[in-house]
């Protein structure tokens, strides 16, 4: 991925305290992820920054929301977005780690570009299923689904059933 000026936070120079940032993620911001569940929306993201010598620590509170397809009726549906995130950043040429939660920069490193971790946290806030509040799908949709399953319930039937039901 390329360089995101937008949420590129540049550390070099800073004194150790406290920053603070705030990231609007919008479209474009989700359409360089290329992920067809996750295309549009609008997030706010408040982050501080507690640097000190060696470490950085980032704290992210976000809210708003993502616009993604309906899982009943394939038409789009917005999903309101909220949550607290923390990252720590270290400075390191050897170091290495598998917490989804520690960044390892290089010692020379000047800057870090926030975006990948900011999808993220949005991206697990999207539930497993999602769909419309109750009666707000395309009904020309739903309509046409309930008929099929309707149809299906009918059509098959298990003829060891039928056998069974001629018992009684």
């Amino acid at each position: 991925m390329s360089r995101n000026d937008d949420t590129t936070v540049r550390f070099s120079g800073l004194k150790s305290g406290r920053y603070s940032y705030d990231f609007e993620l919008g479209k474009d911001f989700f359409e360089r992820f290329e992920n067809e569940e996750l295309c549009d929306g609008k997030v706010k993201i408040a982050a501080v920054l507690e640097k000190t010598e060696r470490v950085m620590m980032f704290e992210f509170e976000l809210s708003g929301e993502v616009t993604t397809t309906c899982d009943r009726c394939l038409g789009e549906v917005k999903i309101p977005i909220e949550g607290h995130e923390s990252l720590n950043v270290r400075m390191s040429d050897t170091e290495t780690s598998d917490d989804e939660n520690v960044a390892i920069l290089p010692e020379g490193a000047f800057e870090i570009d926030l975006a990948q971790w900011l999808y993220e946290y949005v991206a697990v806030r999207i539930p497993m299923q999602h769909v419309h509040p109750e009666g707000e799908c395309d009904s020309e949709v739903t309509r046409y689904i309930t008929e099929s399953e309707g149809e299906k319930v009918e059509d098959e039937v298990d003829p060891r059933w039928e056998a069974l039901k001629k018992l009684k």
